[in-house]
């Protein structure tokens, strides 16, 4: 129940059916989305938000639904009820249309069996029954007319009328020439007047020619005759289309009752399409809104996550702006919310909200909101928003305001939902804000849940002091002075009437007035909720700061961990070679020493030999001393042209890496499973044959492994939006370091909708050249082609 029934109209309910028939293919769906309303039986609920889940996942994630022809067969079969009467081949042609695309629904999902389970519900037990469909092919053709060979009869009247009407039309011809002959005709063809070919003849000659003036010419020059030996075959020819047109009656009530026997299943049938044009266009909506399916309960509760006014998110995104998510909880104890702040501060706009998404869910339509938002069950929708004053009934905008107390206080429980808007309002604040509060208490008696938004500060105390209240307030920046749009609950909030005030530019002589004329203490309980808010802010933004560099620090930390990793993985592998390296160089030194000692021995010491074997022993040491890197001969080195897949050594800590991509003056490394970014500056270009074998032989293995197991081709089609572009993309990186040129994705037609999503995810990637569709007999746009940089 909803009280006052324009409740709907001020929370914008009727706005969202009315853009939800914009969606709909029939008339008889814009109908059901008339009839949307609130429901109470929580398995109703459920049913109908599934429905709508599994008909938005159809539609972004499977192929399209085969719901082409939508004809309102329900008029139709009501007439053929009748007996005597006949439908038309027009009429006629509609039911079959409309049979034919229910066969075809019932197909899709028959193929999808299990996939969704609560659309399949729809024609649970619901038969194929073939035979309409063929009785009515044996006399419709597939443009909508009688076939000639409807039945015999009408094969034979259509060949006579054939044959009478081309030895008409050869008599006339015969005719018309001999009048040419001997001049009598006027300028122009043969025509039709009144439904019969005739001859134009001048008029001084229509007495030369027996037959019927059908017609003549405005100046009446010339006159239209119908000769008088065709006129009868003309006539023959109108009496066989007579004959003909009785046939086709005949057949048409024949055929009217071979259909007669199933009306209740053809009404079966055209329910499932209305139904089916009904659920399609919520999708279609949800989708617009970026909706999803809460968490539903049977309580009278409800639990709002980054929830977003619909109408707002709509309007919003036209001017490609985004709406303030808002975050809310109302159960057992924590039953009515009163909500302060300033005006213009988004308190009207949050308690709509609340309002508009429960009603919308509760008639079965998806939200937009967090799938982890808890939706619960109401009985009741009472409201009070906006002047209900009235000249008939002698209400003023108070009266009108206590009126709708009175019904509050003596229909609400425990089930009902209660919004309003400014309560209290209307009358002297020394009367109203008492009166609101007593109200209040009594509504609180009754258990009730609900939203209330205030500037009284009677009402905020009394919310504070009271179990099953709760204040809540409307954040302010009041240094940019300038609402932020968040709720947040626990505490009450200032209406800043002076700050507001002082920025509009009230004269200061005018404000200093009126804060000598309120009392010391309102003044001190609304300063100190402005230093409480300001103080608020302030904990708030360092808190984000805090998280922020938290965030960064443990980012660093993991890079730094995962560095010495891959260092201490190095360093095993540079020592292993440089033990290796040592060995050989010591085996190599003793045959050169031990020669060396050889050959002096020969030479008995003589001089020349000796120097010469001691000098060539020096040139050996030399060859093999390690030589510090200079930093003139690093600038050199650093000046040399770096290109993808050379290898370079990190100048400060010596690791060896291969070059990825160049972009300006940084270059992307890869040392084994780690991928960094480094300075050109801080590196030197070093020669392959310089670089461990291990090293080489791992990078070149773990490429080729790459390479082999990887193919520039991906099938998204039944994944899930955010599943999908997640998946494309990590194919798209691996593609980019692979150097592919292209990448090839199948995503499916359906509506468009994951083929648009998709492509305008990629078009944020400068290494995204363009985008194509697969040829049409291979896929056409059903496959997105993108080619690389």
């Amino acid at each position: 129940m909803i009280y006052p029934q324009n409740a709907v109209d001020k929370l914008g309910f009727t706005e969202i059916k009315a853009l939800i028939k914009a969606y709909c293919l029939s008339e008889m769906g814009r109908q059901m989305v008339d009839k949307i309303q609130p429901m109470h039986q929580f398995d109703q609920i459920n049913k109908f938000m599934r429905q709508t889940y599994e008909f938005k996942e159809i539609l972004l994630n499977d192929s399209p639904l085969p719901i082409e022809h939508l004809y309102p067969i329900r008029a139709l079969a009501e007439k053929a009820r009748v007996e005597g009467v006949f439908l038309t081949e027009e009429e006629f042609f509609h039911v079959l249309l409309s049979l034919k695309t229910v066969f075809a629904v019932i197909r899709y999902f028959n193929d999808r069996n299990g996939h969704y389970p609560n659309l399949e519900a729809l024609f649970e037990h619901l038969p194929i029954e073939k035979g309409i469909v063929n009785a009515i092919e044996r006399v419709i053709d597939a443009k909508g007319k009688i076939k000639p060979n409807a039945s015999s009869l009408l094969s034979e009247i259509i060949t006579n009328i054939a044959k009478a009407e081309q030895e008409a039309r050869k008599r006339i011809d015969h005719v018309f020439k001999s009048a040419q002959g001997n001049g009598w005709t006027a300028d122009g063809n043969l025509t039709v007047r009144d439904g019969r070919l005739c001859i134009p003849l001048l008029a001084e000659n229509k007495r030369k020619l027996k037959g019927f003036i059908h017609d003549e010419s405005a100046t009446g020059q010339t006159v239209f005759i119908e000769p008088e030996e065709v006129f009868h075959l003309n006539n023959k020819v109108r009496d066989l289309e007579f004959d003909k047109r009785r046939e086709v009656i005949r057949i048409l009530i024949e055929l009217t009752d071979t259909l007669r026997p199933n009306i209740p299943l053809l009404l079966a049938y055209y329910g499932l399409l209305s139904k089916l044009d009904f659920v399609r266009a919520k999708a279609l909506f949800a989708i617009e809104l970026e909706a999803d399916m809460p968490q539903l309960s049977k309580e009278a509760a409800v639990e709002l996550i980054n929830a977003r006014h619909p109408l707002l998110m709509l309007n919003f995104k036209k001017e490609k702006q985004t709406v303030v998510p808002l975050n809310v909880k109302i159960d057992n104890q924590q039953r009515v919310i009163v909500v302060s702040g300033p005006n213009a501060g988004g308190k009207s706009v949050a308690m709509k909200t609340i309002g508009l998404l429960q009603i919308m869910a509760q008639a079965g339509l998806l939200i937009p909101a967090d799938e982890s938002s808890t939706i619960g069950v109401f009985k009741q929708f009472f409201a009070d928003i906006g002047d209900d004053q009235s000249i008939e009934s002698d209400l003023s905008t108070y009266s009108a305001h206590l009126s709708k107390m009175k019904y509050f206080t003596e229909h609400a429980n425990g089930k009902t939902l209660v919004l309003i808007d400014e309560f209290g309002t209307g009358t002297d604040p020394q009367f109203g804000g008492p009166i609101a509060e007593a109200v209040l208490e009594v509504l609180n008696r009754k258990k009730i849940r609900g939203v209330i938004t205030t500037h009284y500060s009677n009402l905020k105390n009394f919310a504070n002091a009271t179990e099953g209240l709760e204040n809540a307030s409307m954040l302010f920046d009041n240094a940019a002075m300038h609402p932020l749009y968040i709720l947040e609950i626990g505490k009450p909030g200032s209406s800043y009437a002076f700050e507001i005030a002082q920025k509009i530019g009230l004269p200061t002589e005018v404000l200093q007035a009126a804060k000598q004329k309120i009392g010391a203490q309102q003044k001190r309980v609304d300063t100190l909720l402005v230093d409480l808010e300001r103080e608020k802010k302030t904990i708030l933004d360092t808190k984000r700061l805090v998280e922020k560099r938290e965030t960064a620090l443990n980012k660093l930390q993991q890079d730094t961990e995962a560095l010495q990793r891959y260092l201490d993985e190095n360093k095993k592998t540079i020592l292993k070679q440089a033990k290796l390296e040592a060995q050989e160089i010591i085996k190599n030194a003793n045959r050169l020493v031990e020669n060396t000692i050889s050959e002096i021995k020969e030479s008995k010491a003589d001089r020349e030999r000796t120097k010469a074997a001691r000098q060539h022993l020096q040139q050996e040491l030399e060859r093999h001393q390690l030589n510090e890197p200079k930093t003139k001969g690093a600038t050199v080195a650093n000046n040399q042209e770096i290109h993808v897949g050379d290898w370079v050594k990190i100048i400060e800590s010596g690791n060896v890496a291969q070059v990825l991509e160049v972009a300006k003056d940084n270059l992307i490394l890869a040392m084994g499973d780690l991928r960094s970014v480094v300075k050109r500056k801080r590196v030197e270009k070093v020669a392959t044959k310089e670089v461990p074998k291990e090293i080489r032989k791992s990078h070149s293995a773990m490429v080729t492994e790459e390479l082999t197991g990887f193919y520039p081709e991906l099938d998204v089609r039944g994944m899930r939006t955010e599943d999908a572009l997640q998946a494309i993309e990590k194919h798209l990186d691996k593609a980019i370091m692979l150097g592919f040129p292209s990448l090839k994705v199948i995503h499916g037609k359906g509506d468009g909708i994951l083929r648009k999503m998709i492509r305008d995810y990629l078009r944020k990637y400068s290494q995204v050249n363009r985008m194509e569709d697969e040829h049409a007999d291979r896929g056409g746009d059903g496959i997105t082609y993108v080619y690389l940089n």
